[in-house]
């Protein structure tokens, strides 16, 4: 709100569905309840962007705007958060965005990602179910484990509609059953395989590969949204193939090759009548009945400091992670969780993402580091998940572990030199081009399971500049995800070395307390976790607030648990579920689609 800015107040005309947040989960959402021809309002705190005139080539490789300065994320004068690692401790304003990516523009997060496009595996869907019956329950002490309320098999036919309409680039590795050695043969059954072909391999990546097949291994290339080849998908977008530039996270794609909401569904949905968009426009919280049992809309604020309230039938919240949780506690549908007491829902079973790096180097190989995409790599998923027996071992879950060929950004990459080189001067100089040819990194992303002791609430101190209390979050390492880093950063040292490379470097990230500013992922998940007990959860299997039937909450933040991947494919897919739920089952009977 702009100071001093006279406040006017505005209703705009009812909608059928009001959306709040148009980045991947929001225009997905807006597609299929468009096509169904239901009236369909999204409102969106960033501005607009699109590929033709925010990102051509020329503006879009600008790593300095782009990537160090990250001028495509939220400004943090515009909201931030608190962060705390445990109860007692003080909570202070994050400052930086390294562990959390806010999109600022239409498009979301989904314009800046890099592009990793994971299924989660049947077993994450399962956790506690699938621990106890293999492992025994005493295994999941200490852990807040709770299945999903849906399983892979019901998620199938959605996370395919969501790689059809981003042209995904892969190999099947469970094709209808039938297990297919060049992709991933842990995954789950797929009815198809992916829309384009898999990426090509780097010098790294053939390296990783041979490596890792020679030990026993079962690698495979990543799939991928910097896709392979020219597509057209089944919204009649067309796709181009990726350039391997290098610049996808962090940047928008000016080659229309990454997948986006910019590149794949904005195009048609901007064009359809039943579709209003609301940009430099935030939704402050929603509007509850007097009845209590359903919301009439939201409350919203522009730019120039107008309120304003969006009527409608149906609301779907479709922000960040964050921003979901928090527009549940600001909107009170629900209860807070109380982690004293193990009540309460909203801020219940926060999670973020458990990783590790392992740099070696190679004396007269040249990686070419600069060509790349954001998804670019070779993985084993031998040790993710429950894929290896965890029977002698005193933690749950894994991680992928792969060699990736992302970027060779120059800035960025500027400090991967050799121990005991200098970080100035000359000698600094010196090290950046011995160095720059030849690093390569094993990256792994694990598991994160939920315990008692992290969760999400309203800070009691921090407002935003509207007067409402900023998000406040409480998390560090458990000691299951510090004991599965170990172990599998253990398995790619062996990895590395196996390789030939020298002079190795390691960063296991579990082995200091949790904070904002050193993280090698984005991936916060939980807060408004789904499942099937309203004890335990804050939305039902088809996303719907057990307490306000005509509101839906779509997101990362629904993972009770996150897997050992990236969480894009999954809040997509969970989000044409929803959205099909919506205008095939509700529309027709308004009211709860699962009886708690």
């Amino acid at each position: 709100m702009i100071p001093g800015a006279k406040q006017m107040s505005q209703t705009r005309k009812k909608a059928d569905v009001v959306i709040v947040g148009l980045g991947w989960a929001g225009s997905l959402m807006a597609e299929e309840l468009t096509r169904a021809g239901l009236n369909v309002v999204a409102i969106e705190r960033g501005a607009w962007r699109d590929t033709s005139t925010d990102f051509p080539p020329a503006v879009d490789t600008d790593e300095l705007r782009w990537h160090t300065r990250r001028q495509l994320l939220q400004p943090m004068s515009v909201e931030t958060m608190t962060f705390r690692n445990r109860d007692g401790q003080d909570a202070a304003p994050v400052r930086n965005w390294s562990a959390f990516q806010f999109g600022w523009n239409v498009g979301g997060a989904g314009t800046h990602w890099a592009g990793m496009s994971w299924r989660f595996s049947p077993w994450d869907f399962q956790v506690a179910t699938q621990t106890r019956e293999r492992y025994g329950a005493a295994r999941m002490a200490g852990l807040q484990l709770q299945d999903w309320g849906v399983t892979y098999e019901d998620m199938e036919p959605f996370y395919d509609r969501f790689e059809r309409i981003a042209g995904t680039s892969g190999a099947a590795g469970n094709l209808a059953g039938r297990i297919k050695a060049e992709g991933n043969v842990f995954e789950g059954a797929r009815v198809r395989d992916y829309p384009t072909p898999p990426l090509k391999d780097t010098h790294w990546m053939s390296k990783y590969r041979q490596t890792t097949a020679g030990m026993g291994y079962h690698p495979f290339t990543v799939p991928s949204a910097n896709i392979s080849q020219a597509y057209v998908n089944p919204l009649d977008v067309a796709m181009g193939p990726c350039t391997y530039c290098g610049f996808c996270d962090f940047h928008g794609c000016g080659n229309f090759s990454k997948s986006s909401p910019q590149a794949c569904i904005l195009p048609v949905l901007m064009r359809r009548p039943n579709f209003t968009l609301l940009t430099e426009t935030e939704v402050l919280h929603a509007v509850k009945h007097r009845d209590g049992k359903t919301v009439t809309g939201v409350k919203f604020i522009t730019k120039e400091g107008v309120e304003g309230f969006q009527p409608a039938d149906i609301v779907c919240i479709t922000a960040y992670q964050m921003d979901n949780v928090r527009l549940m506690l600001l909107s009170q549908v629900g209860q807070a969780y109380d982690p004293g007491t193990g009540r309460g829902t909203v801020g219940r079973n926060y999670n973020y993402q458990t990783c590790s790096t392992v740099t070696g180097f190679f004396d007269g190989e040249h990686m070419n580091p600069f060509i790349g995409t954001g998804a670019l790599a070779v993985q084993i998923d031998d040790f993710n998940g429950d894929n290896f027996d965890h029977g002698h071992l005193g933690f749950i879950g894994g991680a992928g572990i792969m060699g990736f060929s992302t970027n060779g950004r120059p800035i960025q990459n500027m400090n991967t030199l050799r121990p005991g080189t200098k970080r100035w001067g000359s000698a600094w100089k010196a090290g950046y081009a011995r160095d720059y040819q030849t690093a390569s990194t094993i990256f792994c992303q694990g598991t994160s399971m939920p315990v008692r002791e992290a969760y999400l609430d309203l800070d009691p101190a921090y407002k935003d500049r509207h007067g409402q209390p900023l998000l406040r979050m409480t998390f560090d390492w458990n000691r299951n995800d510090i004991d599965m880093a170990n172990y599998v950063t253990e398995r790619a040292i062996d990895i590395m070395k196996a390789t030939g490379a020298k002079d190795l470097l390691v960063d296991n990230q579990t082995e200091r307390s949790w904070n904002p500013y050193m993280q090698h992922s984005s991936h916060t998940i939980g807060g408004a976790v789904m499942g099937a007990d309203p004890t335990t959860s804050a939305v039902n299997p088809w996303l719907q607030s057990w307490d306000a039937h005509n509101l839906f909450v779509v997101g990362a933040s629904a993972f009770p648990n996150n897997g050992g991947y990236n969480p894009t494919l999954t809040v997509g897919a969970l989000a044409i579920r929803a959205a099909q739920a919506i205008h095939r089952t509700y529309v027709r009977n308004p009211g709860p689609l699962v009886r708690g």
